[in-house]
């Protein structure tokens, strides 16, 4: 029944902004602010800017090839069925898992000190495991429901955090904003860069496309409302947490900075509401990203690169929701995840200006104008190499986790690939899109 249901505008946008406003602005905002200082709403403007680029490349991919895999696909027909498009697609879905992680690292910091009062760690594992396993279940039950509940989600965690932005203005001091507060350039973009994954959420969008009703209206305004209110829900955010906030409170509260953020105008009450709206926030991004990343393990699984039981359908989801759920528990009670948020990073910047060289090298067939990809590409390509020169320079050990995620995402996929000794599957990875190809081909014979 769900899976038979068309998702509009609304819940397209609801599962962008779902996979944005997550563990990102919640989790690893403090970590931006002790980079940039009070340049840290330009950090988030600068990674705003390279995603609002982005997703140029993915509306017109989207529209030419609507696919349940969204990135894979594209990987595919760009690429080619390839070791590098296996390596790319893997790396995807160990992104996705390390997003996973950090999102529901943040749930169940912010909830145990709601409830405890302080971080206990046994109750943060607890919440980990129970809020990913509840959503593993949720996008079992198809399309529909997801972005139902995402919805009701995403609508009461950006009220909250309207809310909480328009108040706080009063409470700010605008000293902790001005120049003298900024720190060097290349620590502004790095604030900004590590925490570039605050906004990979928009690309299961492109998840969304099979899906969607009216896609050629609704796909392009998903897209583009969904960066662009995110971008300035973050910047607003981020000014009312550098303003309220001294470094030492920062640097306390990391975890949970922007619920401290909230008590000079609110007191405790503020507190409690801003960890609710954390544990919303986290909740909807895991949401959004088991159901991006179920559907990318899938069609990996259908590409030979993993293991046939990725693909294998449970009521209206698959089973890959179930192994990257379970492989998500295991990130996110056993790692450092301060490091592996570099990772992250790394991993959607690279599968980022992967995706604009795919539509700058398929802009005839996505009608697309090619610079517009080309200047995203690059963008992204330097970004990477500041995220990690910066690193190497000081913090060479949060490399060691990025170098571990590329390696093991390429090795999975080779030696895979070797084992199971395949021979091409399709030119389309998702049989209704090759099926819809195949029906405009004959129509153009005719």
């Amino acid at each position: 029944m769900f899976s038979r249901r068309k998702i509009g505008f609304w819940e397209a946008y609801s599962i962008g902004v779902g996979g944005m406003v997550g563990g990102g602005i919640f989790a690893v905002l403090g970590l931006t602010i002790t980079l940039a200082g009070g340049g840290a709403p330009v950090s988030f403007l600068m990674a705003g800017l390279i995603a609002l680029l982005t997703t140029y490349s993915y509306t017109k991919l989207s529209l030419r090839y609507p696919s349940e895999g969204g990135t894979i696909e594209f990987m595919v027909q760009a690429y080619g069925n390839s070791v590098f498009a296996g390596w790319v697609n893997t790396l995807l879905l160990v992104s996705y898992i390390i997003m996973l992680a950090l999102y529901a690292y943040a749930f169940g910091s912010y909830g145990s000190v709601l409830i405890m009062g302080h971080e206990t760690v046994w109750l943060e594992q607890l919440l980990i495991v129970l809020v990913l396993l509840t959503f593993v279940v949720i996008n079992l039950m198809g399309a529909w429901l997801t972005g139902r509940s995402e919805d009701i989600m995403v609508f009461i965690k950006l009220a909250i955090l309207v809310i909480f932005s328009a108040t706080c203005f009063f409470t700010i001091d605008p000293s902790k904003l001005s120049l003298e507060h900024w720190k060097s350039p290349l620590s502004i973009m790095t604030g900004g860069l590590i925490i570039f994954l605050a906004y990979e959420g928009f690309e299961l969008i492109a998840n969304t496309a099979a899906d969607i009703s009216d896609p050629e209206k609704n796909l392009p305004r998903a897209f583009f409302w969904s960066v662009f209110s995110v971008i300035i829900l973050y910047v607003v955010v981020s000014i009312v947490a550098v303003g309220n906030l001294t470094p030492e409170e920062v640097k306390k509260a990391k975890d949970y900075v922007l619920a401290v953020a909230a008590e000079p105008f609110f007191g405790k009450s503020g507190f409690i509401i801003i960890a609710i709206a954390a544990m919303l926030s986290t909740a909807s991004a895991i949401n959004a990203t088991l159901y991006g990343g179920g559907r990318v393990s899938y069609l990996i699984a259908k590409y030979g690169e993993l293991p046939e039981g990725f693909k294998r359908k449970i009521k209206n989801g698959y089973e890959g929701m179930i192994i990257i759920g379970l492989a998500a528990i295991i990130f996110a009670t056993m790692f450092n995840l301060e490091n592996i948020s570099v990772a992250g990073s790394f991993g959607f910047l690279t599968i980022f200006g992967l995706v604009n060289l795919a539509n700058f090298i398929l802009h005839e067939e996505t009608k697309s104008n090619r610079w517009i990809s080309f200047i995203a590409f690059l963008a992204c390509l330097a970004s990477v190499v500041v995220l990690i020169g910066y690193n190497y320079m000081h913090n060479p050990t949060s490399l060691v986790s990025t170098v571990v995620v590329v390696l093991v995402s390429f090795l999975l996929s080779y030696l895979y690939r070797i084992y199971r000794d395949r021979e091409p599957l399709s030119e389309y990875l998702d049989k209704r899109l090759e099926r819809r190809e195949n029906r405009e081909e004959k129509r153009n014979e005719v």
